[in-house]
């Protein structure tokens, strides 16, 4: 995994917040995206949905390495317990401040 950045819902009720990452898989780079619906209020960290819906938890990854797999629309990650995430493909949106090469990516796509 090369970069991730966050679009948080502040102050929702059952609005979507968006979290992107970056990685590099066969000398590609892959940007994808999961749209988590939110029910919060006052702390913009918390999703009380997650402890009635556990799917809708915030994929963490574990280190720099990260196992994924990859088609044309989405890319699979998988929790630490063993259950898949479906990230959706998208590039978007130039949210990587930090990585130029995730940044170069989102450009390419929209030319």
């Amino acid at each position: 995994m090369l970069d991730h950045a966050e679009l948080l819902c502040d102050n929702c009720f059952f609005g979507p917040s968006y979290y992107f990452y970056c990685f590099e898989a066969d000398n590609k780079i892959l940007i994808g995206y999961q749209r988590t619906p939110v029910l919060n209020w006052d702390d913009r960290s918390k999703n009380y949905l997650t402890k009635v819906h556990k799917a809708w938890m915030v994929w963490t990854p574990p280190g720099e390495t990260v196992p994924v797999s990859y088609d044309d629309k989405h890319i699979w990650v998988t929790r630490p317990n063993g259950k898949p995430v479906k990230l959706t493909q998208s590039y978007t949106r130039d949210i990587f401040t930090a990585n130029d090469r995730c940044r170069e990516a989102v450009r390419a796509q929209v030319h």
